[in-house]
């Protein structure tokens, strides 16, 4: 089955002209899956899937996995559903909505493999700000010039939600006074996936480099995320209430631009579970 769609940008983004039946047809979800590797995000404009519909498109392209049950947010209407949110009155602790203000990756913290791919419905959109951005990791591995590849080889990485949430808290909170999630993981800041692809993994989430002082560590963190955050790698999606995208949660970055947490802004999120360990 052949899929209607338009490049977005060079590196990054695919718009899909499709309707629901079309999005429900398990052939069409297949050939999907292909362009969803190659094209990073795929974007459905004002498509208006029902929850229900959303469920049912995730179990097609994978294995659903709700890795956020703990947060606020995750006790959704539909089981399977998180909703993201600063609305107080659906979430009184945001600093975890907060912290996606920033680049990140989801559940680069968490025991499982990363979630393969993560989707987001349109509920409800911001008069002003709001637009996620998405930067491609694999470009960004791709394009940097082969002394930098080569210096990179075999450099690990701490990752930790405590640095994920930082930039949202007061100077004078640390990880001992922070009651927040503590998880911390380590990975490799070059990521082998099963296709022998390999993109970089970084995001604010990154803390420190193994084995290298904290300022030259942070240093080279702070540059590679840069660089994987240059226009040519990146795509801002302005949203609009129906609106559906799809990424390729292991080989890209994400972010929101802030929003007025009374703004009434609403996703509705489902997960693909990971099926690779970072490596």
């Amino acid at each position: 089955m052949a899929i209607d769609y338009e490049p977005i940008k060079p590196e990054i983004g695919a718009r899909i002209r499709a309707g629901k039946d079309e999005v429900l047809d398990p052939a069409f979800v297949r050939e999907l899956d292909a362009l969803l590797a190659e094209r990073i995000v795929l974007v459905f404009p004002e498509l208006h899937l029902t929850d229900e519909e959303q469920l049912a498109f995730t179990d097609l392209l994978g294995e659903r996995v709700d890795f956020v049950k703990e947060v606020p947010g995750a006790d959704a209407t539909a089981p399977g559903i998180y909703k993201i949110t600063l609305d107080p009155t659906l979430n009184d602790n945001p600093d975890y909505v907060y912290g996606t203000y920033f680049w990140h990756m989801d559940g680069v913290m968490e025991q499982i493999p990363p979630p393969r791919a993560t989707l987001l419905s349109a509920r409800a959109v911001a008069a002003k700000g709001g637009q996620t951005e998405f930067a491609n990791l694999f470009a960004a591995w791709e394009n940097l010039p082969e002394e930098e590849k080569r210096d990179l080889e075999g450099l690990r990485a701490v990752h930790s939600v405590f640095a994920a949430i930082r930039p949202t808290l007061p100077f004078d909170v640390t990880p001992a006074t922070w009651q927040g999630i503590k998880k911390r993981r380590e990975h490799p800041l070059v990521w082998t996936h099963a296709d022998g692809r390999r993109s970089l993994l970084v995001g604010t989430h990154a803390e420190e480099v193994v084995g290298m002082g904290l300022p030259e560590g942070r240093a080279l963190l702070t540059r590679l995320l840069e660089w994987a955050a240059q226009p040519a790698f990146t795509y801002r999606h302005h949203w609009k209430v129906g609106d559906f995208v799809v990424w390729l949660n292991p080989g890209a970055l994400h972010r929101v631009i802030p929003y007025d947490r009374h703004s009434g802004r609403v996703m509705h999120r489902t997960s693909i579970a990971g099926t690779e360990p970072i490596q």
